[in-house]
């Protein structure tokens, strides 16, 4: 792989569908997956096998269906799950097996009462097991953000020895600020004899709003994987946001960072997600929400109508998005109306848009949005 290529990972059939009310059923799930497949994902996580027959089942079909990504599967550091992962994935042209434990200290005392020697013992013997399966690894450090690094650099090194392929470093909990998480990914290229070998992943979550600020900085410090999901849904507060991080890279060309991505599925896969996992994006989402190419201030319409590029760092094109949107409100000015009505069919002179405005603030102050057939109506009026 190129220094330079971002590998996207993408969860949402495995972390996103974690959210409460968006369980999939198989066809649903393997609509999905061939769209990822087809939007350009390096990695598809396609589930957590061991957890159901209905899971396992899932991912044995996206094993059979998917022709290019690699098809992965999640364990803990159990050898039954990592038994069952691999009977998964038989069918899978690249199978990744995914497994890992908690090592930070909240995780090693409270939730293993375990001791740290143990832990990097049983990371060993997972990464070993799994390894006998398939030959691609990966292992995540559940709560790396919160693990010491000094010791989270042991762990490492440690599963790296014993043939794992790629470190997941989560943020497990979205506890992390940019600079901590990208300075963790530093320390352990900096540390971690055989870290070159291998490739370093950034899995963050949404908690305090920070997931892509933190798989940016991950990234811009030597990860080259990024674990995300469509439209960020996940546990709790969420996962990294695919669109995002992709649309990132591409309008800032100085980080030197790619991804196969093709970003014109991106509103289309993200519409798929929503329809069929019933988890609507607000509005204001970034990328690909509703509102994401929308203009309502008159003077930003005034700009947008000269030159897009005033208000719109993205062309709504390069994310599939037909065109920007220009909202009539009360806070529209002459130029948005010209532009709306000229889009229906009606040439205004400066002496038609004058006497037409004045109605059409009456209008716009008693309802929250001027549609076309409300223009149709001004017309009317003034008209008559």
């Amino acid at each position: 792989m190129s220094t330079n290529q971002v590998q996207i990972f993408d969860t949402t059939l495995r972390d996103g569908e974690q959210v409460p009310g968006c369980k999939l059923n198989t066809k649903e799930k393997l609509i999905i997956a061939e769209q990822l497949d087809n939007l350009g994902v390096d990695v598809i996580e396609a589930g957590f096998p061991v957890s159901s027959p209905g899971d396992f089942k899932s991912v044995e079909e996206i094993s059979k269906l998917i022709k290019n990504a690699t098809v992965c599967g999640l364990t803990r550091a159990h050898k039954n799950d990592i038994d069952v992962a691999a009977q998964s994935l038989i069918y899978a042209k690249r199978p990744r097996i995914h497994t890992g434990i908690g090592t930070s200290d909240s995780h090693i005392i409270h939730k293993f009462n375990s001791t740290p020697e143990k832990i990097i013992e049983r990371a060993i013997g997972a990464v070993k097991y799994a390894k006998t399966f398939v030959e691609d690894v990966e292992f995540y450090a559940e709560d790396a953000g919160r693990t010491d690094n000094e010791y989270l650099a042991r762990v490492c090194e440690a599963v790296i020895k014993a043939g794992a392929t790629v470190l997941n470093i989560p943020d497990t909990t979205g506890y992390c600020l940019p600079e901590e998480y990208g300075a963790k990914m530093k320390y352990l290229k900096e540390n971690v004899k055989g870290i070159d070998d291998v490739i370093l992943s950034c899995h963050c979550h949404n908690d305090l709003g920070l997931a892509t600020a933190n798989a940016i900085a991950g990234i811009t410090n030597g990860a080259r994987q990024i674990e995300c999901t469509i439209n960020g849904i996940g546990e709790r507060a969420g996962n990294t946001a695919l669109e995002e991080v992709v649309m990132i890279l591409k309008q800032h060309p100085y980080l030197n960072l790619d991804t196969n991505i093709n970003t014109q599925m991106l509103f289309a896969t993200s519409k798929m997600v929503q329809e069929h996992m019933g988890m609507v994006v607000q509005p204001n989402k970034a990328v690909v929400g509703d509102n994401a190419f929308a203009h309502s201030s008159g003077i930003h319409q005034d700009g947008v109508i000269k030159n897009r590029e005033t208000y719109e760092i993205m062309d709504p094109a390069d994310v599939g998005v037909t065109e920007s949107s220009i909202v009539l409100t009360a806070r529209s000015g002459r130029a948005a109306l010209a532009y709306r009505a000229k889009n229906i069919g009606y040439e205004l002179t400066k002496n038609q848009l004058d006497n037409i405005y004045p109605e059409f603030l009456k209008f716009a102050d008693v309802k929250k949005e001027i549609l076309d057939d409300d223009i149709h109506q001004l017309m009317e009026i003034s008209n008559a």
